[in-house]
């Protein structure tokens, strides 16, 4: 395991902290019903081909990391990376990416004295190299293959609302080299391919921001309408489309860039909140945090041609392998449960694997296929 590095603490509950006192109350399935599931999954993983996929996935109350893979063994832990600065507190890694030649992956640790950081690590043994303290909350992050340089929204849960920030960050030296004001409450962003724009939402100003990701200035704002509380935007399709999530109001806006303005609202379960496409652009995949399900729309026809219950509450994060495979999805749980994180088949919408992680499993990021 890699020793705690740098000095950060946990000040407040993550965005999800709202949610998860919220479902306290419920009925919730026994642990043991649970975990026999995943047993059964992970028996009953199909043999569809040799390939096997890796995932990075941070566990917010754990202060852990896990690596986990997906196979002909079905899904399962191979390593589980401490990360933070101190055991006797909760510091909260939250969002992940991985860089473009796959050699380091990046986790932001949302609670600091009181600012947040950056961390960067070696994919494969898993040892930290640096770190970059940034704003209040940092949580999305993405790296841009282009130029190499990482982009993190500072959410800001502390105190009253107030704009915040995006923090651009060049990672070989982990210096960050603009903040640029970006809403309130910044969050789920994604750069565009060639690394040109990166795309975020402003939860509590209810708009899609477009940032000239080499001029660091917003360049566009959207208003998706009057309380709207957007939580993720996708990554452009290549016929110029994004994605965004009303969260609070069970939509999924599709928007054209060319034009900036929403072609098509889907209407979806309850809670839609993180969402990624296939590569082709033909099916997105959508967590429902607030519907404990997952959402598989054809594009084509703008239709939900299926929706899978999860085995735990609150699904969180979601990434789809690159040849349109698979979707990886994180739950959070509640209390005492651990996070999960499961597997489905894409063109099915078929729950095929599945395999406890630490508490509050959030970030997501697809590293490498084998085989």
């Amino acid at each position: 395991m890699v020793l705690k590095e740098s000095g950060v603490r946990r000040q407040e509950a993550g965005e999800a902290g709202g949610l998860r006192r919220l479902l306290l109350g419920r009925t919730i399935v026994a642990a043991v019903a649970v975990g026999a599931l995943g047993a059964a999954l992970t028996a009953a993983a199909p043999d569809r081909h040799s390939r096997c996929y890796y995932v990075y996935v941070a566990a917010e109350s754990d202060d852990e990391v896990s690596l986990v893979r997906y196979g002909r063994n079905g899904a399962e832990v191979i390593k589980t990376i401490s990360v933070g600065s101190f055991p006797a507190e909760v510091e909260g890694p939250h969002g992940l990416a991985i860089g473009p030649d796959g050699g380091y992956w990046y986790v932001s640790i949302a609670h600091g004295f009181p600012y947040g950081s950056v961390h960067k690590y070696e994919t494969g043994t898993d040892t930290w190299v640096g770190d970059v303290t940034l704003g209040l909350f940092p949580a999305t992050l993405d790296v841009a293959s282009s130029t190499g340089l990482l982009y993190a929204v500072n959410f800001n849960l502390h105190g009253p609302l107030e704009p915040s920030s995006i923090s651009v960050v060049e990672v070989e030296t982990m210096t960050e080299v603009a903040r640029v004001e970006a809403g309130i409450r910044p969050h789920g962003g994604r750069l565009s391919p060639d690394g040109s724009f990166f795309y975020s939402v402003n939860m509590m100003d209810f708009e899609l921001v477009e940032l000239d990701a080499l001029g660091f200035e917003v360049r566009r704002r959207l208003s998706l309408g009057d309380g709207v509380r957007p939580t993720w935007v996708s990554q452009p399709t290549a016929d110029g489309k994004v994605y965004v999530t009303g969260n609070n109001v069970a939509k999924i806006f599709e928007v054209d860039l060319e034009s900036w303005q929403v072609e098509r609202t889907f209407e979806t379960g309850p809670g839609p909140y993180n969402l990624d496409l296939t590569t082709d652009g033909s099916t997105l995949v959508a967590t429902y945090k607030g519907g404990d399900s997952v959402g598989f729309w054809d594009l084509e026809s703008g239709r939900e041609r299926g929706r899978t219950d999860t085995s735990r509450t609150i699904p969180h994060g979601v990434v789809v392998t690159p040849d349109g495979e698979y979707a990886f999805v994180t739950l959070e749980g509640v209390g005492a449960e651990p996070g999960t994180v499961e597997v489905y088949h894409v063109p099915t919408g078929e729950r095929v694997g599945a395999v406890d992680v630490g508490k509050q499993a959030g970030g997501i990021a697809f590293w490498k296929m084998e085989g």
